[in-house]
């Protein structure tokens, strides 16, 4: 078998090869009250999560104060949301796959998934483990927050019993920001910051978001928002910076 520090270089250097901007690995054991909550036994047996992130095209995220365009909308979800999902599931099924070579148990979370239409959970929070994995903190908008590019990034996991060192979560720093808040057309967001073990209904309603996205790809057959995305000031400076 191989030893811990070489199989942890060998999936960040994978996950690189295949694509991932962002890699890191969480201690899933100071969430599992939610990672039960959300995914049951078959998600809370996996004390650890390797965490994927890939950056979304910042050409296209500029582009979504015109968001009621229908082409800035198709545009972003094929190239914000659907191209990019696609490459982290094939990342996340990559590493799997060299996980159980090593004799580790092994779970790939697809990076887009509804799996409790009641409550509009997924199996698993890809935003929580990048968060405890140390890529970011969770934003007042419910999104993980880079301190490099912001929320402009997509995000997988993959669930393991392998032993792996996690990385140290981030603090948050959004302070007195409520720029998302202001931005949100459905009004989904309350403006408190990110507090574990509070419920996910303190700081969004899923369902004011789930209603324009609705309306919208029924109005244009593209459904699309990601003013939260859009506005952060973390993402919007590293365009300012890199532009200047």
């Amino acid at each position: 078998m191989t030893s811990r520090n070489a199989l942890e270089r060998r999936l960040r250097e994978e996950a690189m090869a295949l694509g991932a901007d962002y890699f890191g690995l969480a201690d899933l054991s100071p969430a599992q009250a939610l990672v039960r909550e959300q995914g049951e036994q078959m998600m809370a047996q996996f004390p650890r999560a390797v965490s994927i992130g890939v950056v979304m095209p910042f050409a296209i995220v500029d582009l979504l104060p015109r968001h009621m365009d229908k082409a800035v909308a198709m545009a972003y979800r094929s190239h914000g949301y659907d191209t990019l999902n696609r490459r982290l599931d094939e990342i996340a099924s990559r590493l799997s796959s060299t996980l159980q070579r090593e004799g580790y148990r092994s779970f790939p979370v697809r990076a887009s998934q509804v799996t409790d239409e009641e409550r509009l959970y997924g199996l698993f929070s890809h935003k929580l483990a990048a968060h405890l994995a140390g890529l970011g903190w969770i934003g007042k908008s419910c999104l993980l927050v880079t301190p490099e590019v912001g929320p402009r990034v997509r995000w997988a996991s993959v669930l393991t019993d392998a032993p792996l060192t996690a990385g140290q979560p981030l603090a948050e720093r959004c302070g007195e920001c409520e720029e998302c808040v202001d931005a949100c057309p459905a009004h989904a967001f309350t403006g408190r910051n990110f507090q574990p073990g509070e419920p996910r209904e303190a700081r969004f309603d899923v369902f004011k978001c789930r209603e324009y996205f609705d309306w919208h790809e029924g109005r244009m057959k593209a459904s699309a928002c990601g003013m939260c995305v859009y506005v952060c000031p973390y993402g919007r400076k590293w365009l300012s910076s890199h532009l200047a």
